[in-house]
């Protein structure tokens, strides 16, 4: 299992990003305080990890010079795996984890069959490996299910004269990537959670498939309306069938905001097989305090990853 892990609040991090991309603008949906902020998700989700899928052999944790001060770095299921490590030199430093994305299948050790989360998403139930990789050996590919997305947002970039978002925008450029290439536009949006990708195929889209595309992207050190989503990843697998296609519930895979007290309990209502709690540019400091002591609640025995 892949994480990104980043702490915001590290002050020789933050002189690194403020001198190359100046301070965040609180109100930016690609640069905010949110895309940075460090609130013990990642202690929480290797709990989560450790409760519910301890069948996973080995965790990387890929960061930018830092490691969290409670990790148990003695732990042989823990490696931390620098920038440096995995990313060449045009693209340091990197503030854009689309780019870090796509260097994912570069980390040494890594398996052929692996899952990436971002450090606010959890397990929330017993799971296994048939939960990600069906008997032939393929990913299921969980999708949210848009119809009509590619419709929606021409709608609101062509009609409305309003651009999307940074995040809508990375995805649809891999949409319409994989339609120039295999044919099928994929209007399934990523279900934000926990994901299964084949090492192989991850190398392939970036060394062979769409090289001059990812190869273009490698000098964003911070995130542009030009980058690719990983969802590209998926895409080209369910193209080349590869993938197994799985559109999910918020019953399955519950996409929630930190700043909204009934996303909490939906999620202890539904017991969704996994979660995330995404921190954005509408989030606060007491929405990241009320993570904190839930997540501690939800989450309350400590892992053989912490100190």
């Amino acid at each position: 299992m892949v994480y990104l892990w980043v702490d915001g609040s590290d002050p020789n991090w933050q002189a690194k990003k403020n001198a190359f991309t100046g301070k965040a603008d609180e109100t930016h949906q690609a640069d905010c305080k949110g895309r940075y902020a460090n609130n013990d998700e990642l202690k929480y989700s290797l709990r989560s990890v450790e409760k519910y899928a301890p069948w996973i052999r080995k965790i990387f944790i890929v960061t930018d010079n830092q490691t969290p001060d409670w990790l148990d770095v003695a732990n042989p299921k823990i490696e931390i795996i620098d920038h440096k490590d995995i990313l060449p030199q045009e693209s340091l430093p990197c503030f854009n984890p689309f780019v870090i994305e796509s260097f994912l299948y570069k980390i040494p050790g890594l398996s052929e069959r692996f899952l990436f989360a971002n450090d606010d998403m959890f397990f929330n139930k017993p799971s296994n490996p048939d939960h990600f990789f069906l008997a032939d050996g393929l990913p299921i590919i969980r999708l949210s299910n848009k119809p009509f997305r590619r419709l929606a947002w021409f709608w609101k970039e062509k009609i409305q004269r309003k651009p999307l978002l940074n995040y809508r925008r990375v995805i649809a450029n891999a949409s319409e990537l994989v339609k120039q290439k295999y044919g099928t536009y994929y209007n399934g949006k990523p279900h934000h959670n926990i994901d299964a990708y084949l090492k192989s195929d991850c190398q392939r889209v970036v060394e062979e498939i769409f090289k001059k595309e990812f190869e273009a992207m490698r000098s964003s050190h911070l995130r542009t309306d030009d980058d690719i989503q990983r969802v590209i990843f998926s895409y080209v697998a369910l193209a080349e069938k590869r993938g197994h296609r799985r559109y999910v519930t918020r019953k399955e895979s519950f996409h929630g905001q930190i700043g909204r007290g009934d996303h909490y309990k939906t999620i202890e209502e539904q017991e969704p097989l996994f979660f995330c709690m995404n921190d954005t540019e509408r989030s606060t400091d007491n929405h990241r305090e009320n993570l904190t002591m839930w997540l501690n609640n939800y989450f309350p025995k400590k892992s053989p990853f912490e100190n």
